[in-house]
């Protein structure tokens, strides 16, 4: 066991009362031993907090006090994790299987920096949606992301020490900011060939669609330059459509 590496899993949560059991039991139930949990709670007032206190003994962190958002309770966690690799797996979201982590690195002999695996699409009564739009690509760079966010959040796991703190000035798309800082200091890159998480439908990014999309753009310009980045975009909102013909859904 001490081999292997500690998983650090960070679950942020607000006023998630219907969610956040299925969330912590697919991070606490799996057959993997090293992991470490923490749970970022932003001063939940509807009954969150006594489902967590269930399953205090098996939460190593647990921090509920007011945030200024989602990206800055994830940064405490990220100020607060010891493990080897960070996983984000925020409320409403679940591991796959209790498998997962087992699958990955029991069979490592060499650890990567950063691996990534397929999302499946959920929606809050738990009912499958299918996969996530964006198929994991075979091979992933940090130049992948010129096309979108190939890959889901939820299914990135990253060795911590080339993390680095969540750009606070994007309130909807610091993610794909951060994945894309990381996977420029990857040296190895895995791709597991599993579906690592479970992501409900409907989240922050969703809802706030359009300046989610500004952000990104901003983000795109910033790493792939103006050309690269306004070629790109004659073209995805083609592809967004046909999606959304064929699948009812984006």
């Amino acid at each position: 066991m001490n081999n292997l590496p500690v998983i650090s899993v960070i679950t942020v949560v607000y006023n998630s009362v219907d969610f956040i059991e299925k969330t912590i039991l697919s991070v606490i139930n799996q057959s993997y031993p090293n992991v470490e949990y923490l749970i970022i709670d932003g001063g939940s007032t509807d009954g969150t907090l006594d489902i967590i206190a269930k399953y205090k003994k098996y939460i190593d962190v647990l921090i509920t006090e007011p945030d200024n958002g989602l990206y800055d309770a994830m940064n405490k966690g990220m100020a607060l994790a010891k493990g080897d690799y960070l996983w984000f797996i925020n409320s409403g979201d679940e591991i796959y299987d209790l498998n997962v982590l087992d699958n990955i690195f029991r069979r490592e002999n060499q650890f990567a920096d950063f691996y990534y695996g397929e999302t499946e699409i959920t929606d809050a009564e738990g009912n499958i949606l299918g996969m996530r739009r964006h198929k994991a690509p075979k091979k992933l760079t940090w130049r992948t992301f010129l096309w979108g966010m190939k890959v889901s959040h939820q299914s990135m796991i990253v060795k911590r020490i080339i993390t680095s703190p969540y750009d606070l000035q994007y309130r909807f798309s610091a993610d794909f900011d951060w994945a894309i800082k990381a996977l420029k200091k990857a040296q190895s890159i895995e791709n597991t060939g599993l579906i690592l998480s479970k992501f409900m439908d409907g989240g922050t990014t969703k809802k706030n669609l359009k300046a989610g999309l500004k952000e990104r753009f901003c983000i795109m310009r910033k790493f792939y330059g103006l050309i690269p980045t306004v070629l790109v975009h004659l073209i995805l909102p083609v592809k967004l459509a046909f999606f959304y013909l064929k699948n009812k859904r984006y």
